[in-house]
């Protein structure tokens, strides 16, 4: 994917910039925009309400919070970063499995994708039903709050979902995409073991499996859902606090649906919570697993998750899977979740409405010896390189602080 190409030279330049230290009150040669890592998205709409920040970029529904809220506005969303046309479809999410379990007992993996696929069509055919069961998940459709910040669950959800777009197939763009990418974080100093040195061909072995998602899709498409061997463990499913997780909460919600429909469903053992902790996998109506749904903060903790066995699946973000395989974590990435599904927010008192007008706010800060400061998650991931990009693209430098 083209969007990706340049970024070698940039991520070096990065890197280089990192080195020249903290910013400080003279105005540097090249205007600058400081970045803070903050601990996931969570706690970005509380920096931005107590000015601790001129703004974040984060994966939504965080990004829809500040408007609703009245404390920021959005920027851009991420497809419309520049470059202009660079970002579009940019992947995002995705579906990873340990080896081992594959290897043992592929009929499981291919029935949890099988769920997967099937909730994501029902997604993307049911947008607002789908946003109102996030929200369920995410607040029990209540509030998201924030201190003294409170914005409904349900309005932000719906406002974010047209953002976000919601596909599995792992097609050849989507994988270029996927190598492209360590070509990058190799370039970032990332990746220091099995995708150090290897050639594209070795990067697409040493990352995918998407046999599993061929032989659900195929499942799928023939109209009945091959039963599994039981397991012989209780497994474990990691995912985020984010809509981009939304085939999960439509699964385990609507698993009457999907039971009675398709014969495979991810049915919750206590019905009655709105966030369930445990789910059975049936299929054709016989218990074939005992699943934990374990939610972490950020996606290396669920591919630490991974790496201990602790949990056997991820619904997690690009970056932290590809810098877990190349550290040897035994997990491939077997299928997409989504694309797209981020953006900048900037305070709502600043001069800033689009990214031309953020631009020149920022070179305006950085010229009075006081830069702009933005959140974003953590170093690498997909948020952060797309700033950084469209920061450099913009005759913009960038430090740490």
């Amino acid at each position: 994917m083209k969007f990706l190409r340049p970024l070698a030279v940039f991520l070096c330049c990065a890197v280089l910039l990192a080195l020249a230290g903290c910013i400080t009150s003279t105005p540097p040669a090249t205007p600058e925009v400081g970045i803070l890592y903050s601990k996931g998205t969570g706690p970005m709409p509380m920096l931005l309400a107590t000015d601790q920040v001129d703004g974040y970029i984060a994966w939504q529904p965080f990004v829809e919070v500040a408007p609703l809220a009245g404390i920021g506005k959005v920027i851009a969303y991420s497809a419309d970063f520049p470059p202009p046309g660079e970002w579009k479809n940019h992947p995002c999410c995705v579906f990873a499995v340990r080896s081992d379990l594959v290897a043992e007992n592929p009929g499981i993996v291919n029935a949890v994708a099988a769920a997967t696929i099937l909730a994501t069509d029902y997604t993307t055919g049911h947008p607002d039903e789908s946003a109102e069961i996030v929200a369920d998940w995410l607040a029990g459709k209540g509030n998201f709050t924030y201190g003294n910040i409170s914005v409904s669950s349900v309005a932000v959800l719906q406002q974010a979902f047209p953002t976000v777009k919601f596909v599995n197939e792992p097609t050849e763009p989507w994988m270029n995409g996927q190598v492209e990418f360590v070509h990058a974080l190799r370039d970032l100093n990332t990746l220091t073991g099995s995708l150090a040195n290897a050639s594209d061909t070795e990067v697409r072995s040493i990352l995918f499996d998407t046999q599993p998602y061929t032989a659900a899709r195929a499942m799928i498409d023939a109209g009945h859902i091959t039963t599994p061997p039981a397991a012989t463990k209780k497994l474990g499913i990691g995912y985020l606090m984010s809509d981009h997780d939304a085939a999960l909460f439509v699964a385990v919600k609507k698993w009457q649906y999907f039971n009675d429909t398709y014969g495979v469903a991810l049915k919750p053992q206590d019905p009655t919570k709105t966030r369930p902790d445990m789910v059975d996998l049936v299929v054709n109506g016989q218990k074939v697993a005992e699943i934990a749904l374990i939610a972490g903060d950020a996606g290396p903790q669920l591919m630490q998750l991974a790496a201990t066995d602790a949990a056997q699946f991820a619904y997690v973000g690009n970056p932290p899977a590809i810098a877990a395989i190349d550290k040897g974590t035994p997990v491939k990435i077997v299928m997409a979740l989504n694309l797209e599904g981020s953006g900048l927010v900037a305070a709502e008192n600043s001069p800033a409405t689009d990214w031309p007008s953020f631009v020149q706010w920022a070179k305006d800060r950085s010229a009075s010896g006081k830069p702009l400061v933005i959140a974003a998650p953590g170093k690498g991931s997909i948020q952060d390189v797309m700033l950084r990009y469209a920061l450099q693209y913009s005759g913009l430098s960038v430090k740490e602080v």
